[in-house]
């Protein structure tokens, strides 16, 4: 009688063995070969607005999913970059990679000024605060004279990178979008693969071992808040110039509420997960504006039965299956 020496001894035999490292390298390589293809048979300013959005859940994510903390005012560093890159641009003459970086720096403060105030407090306290913050920033926008008020700043320049790149071209404003856009990405890996990333799952996990352990919690969430602010003002900064304008919807609660809701639809604590979660929320409001249906409604109910059938998001619920656990996703959380 034959006897399966790989069961009993739980060493996969070479034949099914999977090649881990090479899976991982095609999988990039076929998301890499979609994303250069995708502007020809996809409208573009769809894509770059799921790719601007996506960057914005993945931002948030650092926040909720790697350090356990619920903001409800994100949509102040997304629409504060937004006003910030937009203005320089178009009243300054700013280059757009300078007035990207006004945005980033723009959202960083602002993060640093609503992180020193909201951490003092834990749960739900520190969320409310963040949302009170978050709402006198909105109301500063509808007052403030560089803001335009309820109109806004339209007809944004989007002008030509480093003077050599006419982003005027829907092509040319794709793979610049794509560029940044994976470029964030990547800072967001290798922040949460960092030591100082690692010590914030430890806070996440349990903050008050990582206090006996000598670690200065306030001093790591603060970082981790900034960080995750400047990306959002990124993602803000982008969205302003594909779009050519920036109004009050981008700092309103609701933007806050939306960023929520695509992280939690991918999965919390996962890398790709929020780019998922965003792809679907903005999908559902595209398609859907022009058909009569309530966008609301729809998505509420995609929200309800993806957290009834997928309880750690689409993508955790992937990297917690067998693929993800023989490719070894389930160990990026």
């Amino acid at each position: 009688m034959s006897v399966d020496v790989s069961a009993k001894t739980g060493v996969t035999s070479p034949t099914t063995a999977i090649n881990t490292p090479v899976v991982r390298i095609a999988l990039v390589v076929m998301g890499l070969v979609l994303l250069a293809a995708a502007p020809f048979f996809v409208y573009p300013i769809f894509l770059m607005k799921v790719l601007c959005f996506g960057l914005f859940a993945a931002a948030f994510n650092v926040l909720l999913g790697y350090t356990g903390l619920l903001s409800f005012g994100h949509a102040t560093f997304f629409g504060g970059a937004a006003y910030f890159t937009a203005y320089v641009v178009k009243e300054w003459g700013f280059p757009p990679e300078l007035g990207l970086l006004v945005g980033v720096v723009g959202a960083a403060l602002l993060g640093l000024v609503m992180g020193v105030l909201a951490i003092r407090r834990q749960g739900i306290y520190f969320s409310m605060i963040t949302l009170a913050l978050s709402q006198m920033f909105f109301f500063f926008c509808l007052q403030a004279k560089f803001t335009q008020g309820e109109d806004g700043i339209q007809s944004v320049p989007r002008g030509h990178l480093l003077g050599m790149i006419d982003l005027n071209q829907p092509l040319a404003m794709y793979y610049t979008v794509t560029a940044i856009v994976l470029l964030g990405l990547i800072a967001i890996w290798r922040f949460v693969h960092s030591p100082f990333g690692m010590i914030l799952k430890s806070i996440r996990e349990n903050e008050t071992r990582a206090l006996s352990l000598g670690y200065s919690v306030a001093r790591y969430k603060l970082g981790a808040f900034v960080f995750s602010a400047a990306l959002a003002g990124l993602a803000g900064g982008l969205k302003a110039l594909v779009f050519q304008f920036a109004t009050l919807t981008d700092v309103a609660w609701q933007m806050s509420g939306e960023v929520i809701l695509m992280t939690l639809l991918g999965g919390i604590g996962t890398m790709l997960g929020p780019v998922f979660g965003a792809g679907i929320i903005v999908t559902l409001g595209n398609y859907l504006a022009t058909t009569g249906f309530p966008v609301t409604i729809i998505t509420g109910v995609v929200f309800m039965l993806c957290v009834l059938v997928f309880r750690r998001g689409i993508v955790g619920e992937i990297n917690a299956s067998w693929i993800g656990r023989k490719l070894g996703f389930n160990q990026n959380r």
